[in-house]
This record gives C-alpha cells, sequence and structure tokens, in this order.
C-alpha cells in the first residue's frame, strides 16, 4: 500500500481545496466569501485525509482570506457561502469596514515598500539652485500658513470618542462556537471561537481571517 504524500505547501493546499470544493474555493477568477466558521466544517469534512494536517489547513485558509483578491470582495449585502457554495449569511457593515481597512493597509505597506525601492535606484541629481529654491511668493508663503493653521485648528477641535470598556470573557463560558471580541492592537474585533487547543484558542474574524490567540485577548 502506498503511503500519501502530505501536502505542506499553502500554495498546494488551497489548490487541493478548490479541487474538493470548486463551489466555494477557486484559484482564478471571481472569489466568494467564506462562511463564518468554515475551518470546522473543512477540518470535518478532511478528517480522514491524512494528506492534510489541521495546522496547514489553518494557514492556508489564513493565507486564502488574507490576499487581495478576496479582501475587495467583502462588501455589504454579499453573501457568504458554505462548503457547497451555498449562501448562509451577508456580509454586515462592520465586516465590510474591517476587511476594507485590511486591504488599504496592506496595499499602502506594499506601496510604500515599491516606492522606497525605487527611489533607491534614481540616480542622484543633486541639490535644487538658490533661484529655484528662492521662487516662492510671499502670497504663496501667506497661503500655505494659513492652511497650516487651520489644519492645526481641526486637530485641536477633534473629540476622542469613548471607547466602552471590554468584559474579559471567563474560562468557564468560553467554548467553540461562542461569538466574543478579540483584542487587536488599539480595536477590539468581532469573532467566533473554531477551536480550543489547551491555552491556545484559535477564532475566525468577521473578515474571515483565522488567527490564533489566548484567553487573555478574549472578551464577551
Amino acid at each position: 500500500m502506498e503511503t500519501e504524500i502530505k501536502r505542506t505547501s499553502t500554495k498546494d493546499i488551497i489548490a487541493y481545496l478548490t479541487e474538493k470544493f470548486p463551489e466555494c474555493f477557486s484559484i482564478k477568477g471571481p472569489v466568494k466569501p467564506l462562511k463564518i466558521g468554515i475551518f470546522q466544517d473543512l477540518a470535518e469534512k478532511l478528517n480522514e485525509d491524512e494528506t492534510v494536517s489541521k495546522t496547514r489547513l489553518r494557514q492556508a485558509l489564513r493565507h486564502y482570506t488574507s490576499s487581495w483578491r478576496y479582501l475587495k470582495v467583502i462588501k455589504v449585502g454579499t453573501s457568504r457561502v458554505d462548503v457547497d457554495g451555498k449562501a448562509v449569511a451577508e456580509i454586515d457593515e462592520d465586516q465590510a469596514a474591517y476587511a476594507t481597512k485590511t486591504l488599504k493597509e496592506s496595499q499602502e505597506k506594499f506601496g510604500n515598500k515599491k516606492a522606497t525601492d525605487s527611489d533607491s535606484k534614481k540616480p542622484y541629481k543633486g541639490k535644487s539652485n538658490s533661484t529655484e529654491a528662492g521662487n516662492n511668493k510671499p502670497a504663496d508663503k501667506k497661503r500655505e500658513s494659513a492652511k497650516f493653521k487651520a489644519v492645526k485648528s481641526t486637530v485641536k477641535k477633534a473629540v476622542k470618542k469613548e471607547v466602552e470598556p471590554l468584559k474579559p470573557a471567563e474560562s468557564a463560558t468560553i467554548k467553540v462556537g461562542s461569538n466574543v471580541k478579540v483584542q487587536l492592537g488599539n480595536s477590539p474585533m468581532k469573532a467566533i471561537i473554531t477551536e480550543i487547543s489547551g491555552k491556545d484558542i484559535t477564532v475566525q474574524l468577521d473578515s474571515g481571517m483565522v488567527i490564533k490567540t489566548q484567553l487573555k485577548n478574549i472578551y464577551s
């Protein structure tokens, strides 16, 4: 009997998922938003498949849902699908806003890196001469000064929103399928618990992204 080779490459696993669940996953063309908690469904479907471990499956799913092409389709009113491609729920404003924010931050980070790499390759042209530097007219300087003051005034008037304090989740209430909030940076994100392994708790954010965290970062 031939021993089946385990799939360890994220690319190979996504290709395999596309082959096994073509109505749910895709490598090229349109991509569909995935159901919240789909990891559990996939793990159950592939329970007897020794070529894909749960750890690798989770990593592949995280990679898939973090891609730009996936984040771009997370729009209000768009339906999420299950493993069979059936619509199960619509994306709400919070989910769409988080996906848009994540996409923007990722694109800006990538764009800044490209700009830096490009600038480093440009030939040095030397400093501008004194004639060019002294071409700013007094009227232009006044307008710039007024503009700076207006921006500064707007910043001062900005009122910081009060954030409602989060209530730490109790270990007794933590279970797979529970709806919780996860503290990521300064903003709590809505999520659903998909797996509990000792101190590690795996959750899927409303955007579809899967992350591993601990009880101290989970709130009810």
